[in-house]
């Protein structure tokens, strides 16, 4: 198995691959150039993220700058997506956001992780875990969710808080490590 197939499957692997660095690369020269464009260039926007992506949804807007690892190449945006500006995506492998999802400034949504074996970190290994959001959350500015997360439809992310556990469905979850404070009730 290569360097770079091992990016999607939880192992460790080399990121310093040359085949890995040489595709990266080509990502982040399209990251920069949407992150150059103007205000006025929406539709500029709109058709390069389609080209940088995974998958995009309709009536998506993702605010620049765009920080992202490899250019929103393993990120995967349902409809209605909303994406204030300095999002960070740690996309060593995929990255799922649902529909009607708002994303606050200053988010990082991380893959990405490094062995405890103070070995493996000195040769440069890493090993990548998804993060899934579902529909219709509310991710609050400056939070963090690590590697391997998941957060259910419905719910909310206070600001600034790490995501270190999976969030259930229909809550909102405040705090670092964040923890569920109450549950979101239906209203009629």
């Amino acid at each position: 198995m290569t360097e770079r197939e091992k990016m999607h499957t939880g192992e460790l692997y080399l990121p310093t691959d040359e085949e890995i660095q040489k595709e990266q690369l080509k990502c982040l020269d399209k990251l920069y150039d949407f992150n150059m464009t103007r205000p006025t260039e929406s539709a500029l926007r709109e058709k390069m993220l389609g080209e940088m992506f995974a998958e995009i949804g309709e009536g998506c807007y993702v605010e620049p700058p765009l920080h992202a690892n490899w250019g929103g190449k393993h990120v995967h945006f349902g409809n209605n997506v909303y994406a204030n500006f300095s999002l960070t995506l740690v996309d060593d492998t995929h990255i799922y956001i649902g529909d009607h999802t708002m994303i606050g400034p200053n988010v990082t949504i991380a893959t990405a992780s490094h062995p405890i074996d103070p070995s493996l970190r000195e040769s440069a290994y890493q090993q990548n875990r998804p993060v899934t959001v579902g529909r219709n959350c509310w991710i609050g500015a400056g939070a963090i969710l690590l590697p391997g997360v998941s957060v259910g439809d419905n719910s909310i992310i206070g600001a600034g808080s790490v995501v270190t556990k999976d969030i259930p469905a229909n809550v909102i979850a405040v705090g670092n490590p964040c923890r569920v404070i109450k549950s979101i009730e239906e209203r009629l």
